[in-house]
């Protein structure tokens, strides 16, 4: 099968890169590997709703995802080329650096394609430890804390997960299903037992939160996005914390065919809810501008959750708005790297006057700035506004003025900080004393290519796109 071919490429790939330490020979791995993920994403879409490799099954909701990640592994690898040149580190750094890159887009890939609970749990794993490498990467003090946080809160979630997975094997056993797919549980969802059915979802959903970004296990990515390289950083808030959604999604699959999918509703919008309270507090009094992009994705996984925990267009606007985000978020950290090739500096009130110094990052920015907040044209005003649409037909009004007040408060200062960085004349514009790098405009049309993806798949998504977010829809419905 095409998965296995893939898997031992990429096996072989990251050996490679890992021993190999000509810049070359890296460069020219990486560039296969883009390659191979693309040509295996294309073949996926020939696999439909086959079993591959007994455990994997490209359906819809995993075929959109997959699309997504190739084409930012494909910017990822670019702004990492650039990214290790700039800061000219050691052969071993720039080996570990793409070997661990490789492997945590592999194992993303296997997790949003895995059909089976404990399958998915492993490449979930696989994604800590590759994204650990990655954060400490710059081997300072601070990017160690920040490595050995994220390995802690994470082991926690791949434990609740485990406990998720132990609980839904009592339920599949009470229920004589016989196996823990999720195609299977599906099927036979009535037949599993509500206790068990309703320990496990709250076990997988709680583990699940450290990869999609919301409460309880947040915290973990906030330092993660914030210490590692930006590169990496755009892969963290975007196709890594859709694992984290998958997971949530397919369990919610499961669960969407029994009658507790009210009470799983409920547990959906309390950590949507709170997700976006916690975002809204920390954007009031954030000191660093990746930090704050990192709050930004909280925000957005709680919408996400919003959507998915209503009906209807609900459905459609959380996966939209999930494939949007991604776009958005990742553009911004990509534009942050050059920021701070130029300003020498992440923190907010160390910065400022960075449209007349790179003119083409500063439209970005300020064209991000539009397309995170919602504010048309951006396709996430469609998405935003499908998801408040499923809240009002529901009867959720006291949801829509509580979290409609919220992200007045995150648009507020949002833009204040981003304005301050793009006209402020006050701050680390003083502090640099060497020459400004000059920066290609076109370094940056990777960025506006993202960009103007999230305007034109909101308002006209092709019937490709919506066919298979249907697809999906009918996984849940």
């Amino acid at each position: 099968m095409i998965i296995g071919l893939y898997l031992i490429l990429t096996a072989l790939i990251a050996t490679a890169l890992l021993s190999n330490r000509n810049k070359k020979v890296n460069y020219l791995m990486v560039t296969l590997f883009v390659a191979v993920q693309w040509i295996f994403t294309v073949f996926q879409f020939y696999y439909v709703n086959q079993s591959q490799l007994e455990y994997f099954t490209a359906d819809a909701i995993g075929l959109l995802l997959l699309t997504v990640l190739s084409l930012l592994n494909t910017t990822s690898a670019y702004y990492s080329f650039i990214y290790l040149e700039k800061r000219g580190d050691t052969a071993k750094q720039r080996s570990s650096y793409f070997a661990a890159y490789v492997v945590l887009i592999a194992s993303i890939t296997c997790a949003y394609l895995a059909d089976h609970v404990a399958i998915a749990w492993i490449f979930v794993e696989l994604t800590t430890l590759s994204s650990s490498v990655l954060i400490y990467h710059r081997r300072t003090e601070r990017t160690l804390e920040a490595t050995w946080k994220y390995i802690f809160i994470c082991s926690i979630s791949v434990a609740l997960i485990f406990m998720g997975i132990l609980l839904l094997g009592l339920a599949v056993q009470q229920a004589k299903i016989g196996d823990l797919y999720y195609s299977n549980m599906m099927k036979n969802a009535v037949k599993l037992d509500k206790f068990w059915l309703k320990s496990a979802f709250l076990f997988i959903f709680t583990g699940y939160t450290v990869k999609a970004g919301l409460v309880p296990m947040y915290t973990a990515g906030i330092d993660a996005k914030d210490k590692a390289p930006s590169p990496a950083a755009a892969i963290f808030s975007s196709a890594l914390m859709n694992v984290g959604f998958i997971g949530i999604f397919r369990m919610y699959a499961v669960v969407s065919k029994t009658n507790i999918v009210g009470w799983a509703n409920t547990v959906m919008i309390i950590s949507a809810i709170s997700s976006i309270f916690i975002a809204a507090a920390y954007m009031i009094r954030v000191k660093s501008y990746k930090r704050m992009f990192a709050y930004s994705s909280i925000e957005h996984m709680g919408i996400v959750m919003l959507g998915l925990s209503m009906t209807g267009i609900g459905y459609f606007g959380a996966i939209l708005h999930v494939i949007l985000h991604s776009f958005t978020k990742a553009a911004l950290f990509y534009q942050f790297g050059s920021v701070f090739r130029i300003l020498k500096s992440k923190f907010i009130k160390e910065t400022g006057g960075y449209f007349e110094k790179n003119i083409s990052g500063a439209l970005v920015l300020l064209l991000g700035f539009f397309m995170i907040t919602a504010v048309p044209p951006s396709g996430m005003f469609v998405s935003e506004f499908m998801i408040f649409s499923s809240l009002f037909a529901k009867g959720y009004l006291w949801i829509i003025v509580l979290v409609g007040i919220l992200l007045t408060v995150i648009l507020w200062s949002f833009g204040e900080n981003i304005f301050k960085l793009l006209f402020q004349k006050t701050g680390g514009e003083k502090e640099i004393k060497e020459p400004v790098e000059k920066i290609s405009p076109m370094e940056a049309a990777p960025q506006f290519l993202l960009l103007f993806l999230v305007i034109y798949l909101g308002f006209f998504p092709p019937a490709a796109m919506v066919n298979l977010i249907n697809a999906a829809i009918k996984l849940i419905h």
